[in-house]
């Protein structure tokens, strides 16, 4: 069974042209299906086209946000509602090209658990193509995944891969490398990238950028450290414990051996400074492993509310 989970914002204008054209496509597979759209707080009348699709399909089924809380939010729900073997996400401004998808399902039952879209002629201006370039080339070199396209939303999962991910902030763009702690297999094949046909993006703003760097951070920690934070926390600690103790033997023997006033002196401070922040930041490591052992022992929470479902 296909699942294709798809984040809709205010896309009114797209909803009928994008559902005509999955729906031929999945139906040409001769492989049973489901087609979830998260509408993420649309505020234009995106909803009301997909209660009347649905109607019509009920395999066409709807979660409906109570407000926008970003297309992680949306892919991270589509997940948690899906039910088929292999999930397959697009986006729903028509620039993904849904006939790619059978060639996506064909390179996944090669053996592969990821097939990731890459839109090598991609069909945007130039200002949102260069700082999409620069972090594919950063993403890959930090977490060690190497794609050409993380930001393309056509991609194929294996249900067993999505199911063990939990996504927070902007991560969904990262789901390969933060599934590679498993020994997942990724496979990248070209894809079709149409202009876009309808308004503006919704998600491609410059902040993104800035979030993608910051949660960049946050992936390389988790797939280094996540279960193990003191070996961060504390190498830190010990470095500057470390460095603060050296300075304060050399002081020490400034002081004792030389006998030369050492009261007046920065170095004096940096070092009292340095093993202050070593024991902190030993300490924190020793709280960062309390914190993962309650997270993995906890009940997991959802990172969304729904307002209704339709089809469930």
């Amino acid at each position: 069974m296909i699942s294709v989970v798809i984040p809709l914002y205010n896309e009114e204008e797209s909803v009928p042209q994008l559902y005509e054209e999955l729906t031929a496509t999945l139906e040409a597979t001769g492989h049973p299906y489901e087609i979830i759209v998260v509408d993420d707080g649309s505020s234009d009348s995106s909803f009301d086209h997909l209660q009347r699709l649905h109607r019509l399909d009920p395999r066409l089924k709807v979660i409906r946000f109570r407000r926008n809380f970003g297309q992680t939010a949306a892919f991270a729900a589509g997940f948690d509602a899906a039910q088929g073997d292999v999930i397959v996400t697009l986006d729903a401004d028509l620039q993904n090209d849904p006939a790619d998808i059978p060639r996506l399902l064909t390179k996944a039952n090669e053996g592969y658990d990821v097939v990731s879209g890459w839109r090598v002629k991609r069909r945007d201006p130039f200002h949102r193509r260069l700082p999409s370039q620069v972090a594919n080339w950063l993403i890959s070199r930090v977490t060690g995944v190497r794609l050409h396209d993380y930001g393309c939303s056509l991609k194929v999962y294996r249900r067993e891969v999505v199911k063990n991910i939990r996504l927070y902030g902007e991560l969904h763009r990262f789901i390969p490398a933060i599934a590679s702690w498993m020994g997942v297999s990724i496979a990248e094949i070209p894809v079709n990238h149409r202009p876009r046909s309808f308004g503006q993006s919704k998600y491609g703003t410059v902040t993104r950028t800035v979030k993608v760097f910051l949660d960049l951070l946050t992936v390389r920690f988790l797939l280094s450290y996540a279960t193990r934070p003191i070996h961060v926390f504390g190498g830190l600690g010990m470095l500057a414990v470390g460095a603060g103790s050296a300075l304060g033997l050399y002081l020490s023997y400034v002081k004792l051996v030389l006998k030369e006033d050492i009261g007046n002196r920065p170095l004096l401070t940096l070092a009292v400074l340095l093993m202050i922040v070593g024991v902190q930041m030993i300490s924190m490591g020793l709280l960062g492993e309390l914190v993962v052992r309650t997270y993995h022992e906890s009940q997991n929470k959802p990172i969304y509310v729904v307002r209704e479902r339709l089809g469930f």
